[in-house]
């Protein structure tokens, strides 16, 4: 069984930035590939971005490109999504989400096995 757990959402200003986190428990987290995802009201749940297990590869959705980071620290079972440069349509639930023994992460909701409860980022002046 995986459980996740995010934190750091909040209320930021346009151009600034949020720091998410996702806190991984249960079987081995460097087997793993992990994303975020978000879903803003009224939409599809929608890729962010995505790393694979080994931490090596990444992949964003075209709208966060330089913008978002997504980083992993498999010794503290943590995956984090660094967010810059944040806009009014950044704002949604951000989930975490695990892809089981996947080296190499999908970019469709449908890839992941367990999913977080989500964390709330809104941006807004």
């Amino acid at each position: 069984q995986v459980t996740l757990e995010e934190s750091g959402g909040g209320l930021v200003q346009p151009g600034g930035s949020l720091r998410l986190s996702c806190s991984f428990s249960g079987r081995a987290f460097g087997s793993n590939s992990m994303g975020w995802f978000r879903q803003a009201p009224g939409k599809e749940r929608e890729f962010v971005a995505a790393i694979s297990a080994g931490g090596g590869r990444t992949y964003y959705q075209d709208s966060v490109k330089g913008r978002f980071t997504i980083s992993r620290d498999n010794d503290k079972n943590t995956v984090t999504l660094q967010m810059n440069s944040l806009k009014p349509e950044d704002t949604a639930v951000y989930f975490c989400a695990c892809e089981v023994l996947s080296t190499e992460p999908g970019t469709s909701s449908w890839d992941y096995e367990y999913w977080g409860q989500g964390t709330q980022v809104t941006v807004s002046s």
